[in-house]
């Protein structure tokens, strides 16, 4: 658990067994309604109908498809977090390389529901991404954030930004192929040792 600038609690856990928290943060409230359901990554084949249920079996195993952040007990804001070998765009792009033989933990979005943006979240979802990866065995990370700068606009914002994974320990490998609102997107990595 922390605490944000204005005194909100924020715990950030681990979206197995949390499909609802999921679905309040990501799921597509219309009724036929079309939304990403964190599946551009993942596979994007699932047809639009059927998203749903499969995010609701990704919650339901172990080690989930990411993690929640609460704040003071509302799902507020969600980071996908699983091995590369898990996302079918990662492992057939053509932009953003692979750079060894390893899986590593690829964080490939976040989402902030509106009334918690501005806040700080994404780095708190961040620290929680770091810390499912250290509960669940450690390894190699990696994200594929955009360049810093100037405010990045909300639709490209997904990827995070560079000085954001630099902040929380990530180091630039290599830039990539990819560009997300006019800029470049760099491969971060960083390793994670197993909780002791």
């Amino acid at each position: 658990m922390t605490i944000l600038a204005d005194g909100r609690q924020v715990d950030v856990v681990a979206a197995t067994g949390r499909f609802a928290g999921f679905f309040d943060v990501v799921g597509v409230k219309k009724p036929g309604g079309r939304g990403c359901w964190c599946m551009a990554y993942r596979d994007s084949r699932v047809p639009v109908q059927a998203r749903a249920d499969h995010m609701r079996a990704e919650c339901a195993t172990s080690p989930g498809p990411g993690v929640l952040a609460y704040v003071d007990g509302q799902a507020a804001g969600w980071c996908s977090v699983a091995p590369r070998s898990t996302y079918r765009r990662l492992m057939n792009s053509r932009t953003i390389p692979f750079v060894d033989d390893a899986d590593p933990w690829s964080v490939v979005c976040f989402v902030v529901r509106p009334g918690f943006r501005g806040h700080g979240l994404m780095h708190h979802l961040l620290a929680g991404a770091i810390a499912h990866v250290d509960r669940g065995g450690g390894g190699v990370m990696e994200g594929y954030p955009g360049e810093s700068g100037a405010r990045m606009d909300r639709v490209s914002a997904y990827i995070g930004t560079t000085a954001l994974f630099e902040r929380a320990g990530f180091e630039r490998v290599t830039e990539t192929a990819s560009r997300v609102g006019g800029r470049s997107r760099w491969l971060m990595r960083r390793t994670v040792a197993a909780e002791a």
